[in-house]
């Protein structure tokens, strides 16, 4: 029995392994990314009512497509549930898993599975009915809480709960939508997820104006895209994606004047633009896929006001989701 195990761990190791080869010649080869999101999270992922993907994480999806493809429309988008997002990359469903998922170290370590950076700070929040009285989660001893299955946010509310010695009740549900309408129709008293969410769901209550979230962050919630370990080229790209949507925020490079900045004196623009020098070798892709990224999607100060800030429903504050320089917490690497 014990070989038996031995061998079984082997083979889905070496198959791991396979899946891991060469992804980016696999999406080559199919002409498609295959990339996993929400269920219907609003300024993250969901469909419009056209059926086209909209938010943060479904822009970085065409932007990984963009710098791989050239083309930000070759997207496959797969909704996933908490529960089965990280199986869905494992076994090799999607490519890319761009959907509100929190960096941990058992994540990181213990599933064959490697963040590529951090999309957007968050904090685990709570939301109540207004009429329950509470301005406080330190008020919410012997509360029902409602929460999604399978994830941080289970645990931190246990945390949460323990440390300040505070009794409650969970009730937990696979999907987003399935704790929105339980506590939507009163089966619990308290709503808790990452704060970005809450903001997000509350807008799909029948009363979004008799609902409030708590000022207490209780948990810090770094989101971010995911890819299997075992294959540093696909990584690497994605990775450095996601740096070049910001670098071209800090360079004052948009949508609009991207074309426009390649004939600019200033070296850090000529280098991200691959207009001289040598930097993009290593990742297999042509000079000019930053270029082709900006001017698809913009950049990254454009994309979240699109989805989540003063352009979008939500009109979420920048705060720690700002650049270094603007006392925010996204800080590119350096492209030398």
């Amino acid at each position: 029995m014990f070989h038996f195990a031995r061998i079984v761990l082997c083979f889905a190791y070496l198959l791991a392994t396979n899946l891991s080869a060469d992804t980016m010649a696999n999406i080559k080869k199919k002409g498609l990314l295959a990339c996993g999101v929400s269920q219907g999270l609003a300024g993250f992922s969901s469909p419009s009512a056209k059926g086209e993907w909209q938010g943060l994480d479904a822009d970085f999806c065409r932007a990984v497509a963009a710098a791989t493809l050239g083309d930000a429309s070759k997207v496959k988008f797969i909704p996933l549930s908490a529960k089965e997002r990280l199986t869905a990359l494992q076994s090799g469903e999607i490519d890319l898993l761009s959907r509100n998922t929190t960096w941990t170290i058992v994540r990181d370590t213990a599933l064959g599975l490697d963040w590529v950076g951090v999309t957007y700070y968050d904090g685990q929040g709570f939301m109540v009915r207004k009429d329950l009285g509470v301005n406080s989660a330190r008020e919410l001893s012997g509360a029902t809480v409602c929460v999604n299955l399978g994830t941080t946010t289970e645990l931190n509310v246990a945390d949460y709960f323990r440390a300040n010695g505070m009794k409650y009740k969970l009730v937990t549900f696979e999907k987003a939508d399935e704790v929105a309408a339980a506590y939507d129709a009163g089966r619990c008293d308290v709503y808790t997820t990452d704060k970005s969410g809450l903001y997000a769901m509350r807008l799909r209550l029948k009363k979004p104006d008799e609902h409030k979230v708590l000022p207490e962050i209780i948990s810090k919630e770094p989101l971010g895209p995911v890819v299997r370990q075992g294959d540093q080229n696909w990584s690497d790209l994605a990775r450095w994606t996601l740096f070049a949507l910001l670098e071209a925020e800090e360079l004052g490079i948009t949508q609009a004047n991207v074309k426009a900045r390649l004939k600019d004196k200033n070296p850090a623009v000529r280098r991200l633009l691959g207009v001289e020098g040598d930097l993009y070798k290593g990742l297999g892709v042509p000079s000019d896929w930053v270029v082709k990224v900006i001017s698809q999607l913009g950049n990254y100060g454009e994309i979240f006001d699109r989805h989540l800030g003063e352009g979008s429903t939500l009109k979420i504050e920048r705060g720690q989701n700002a650049l270094w320089k603007d006392g925010g917490l996204h800080y590119p690497m350096p492209f030398r």
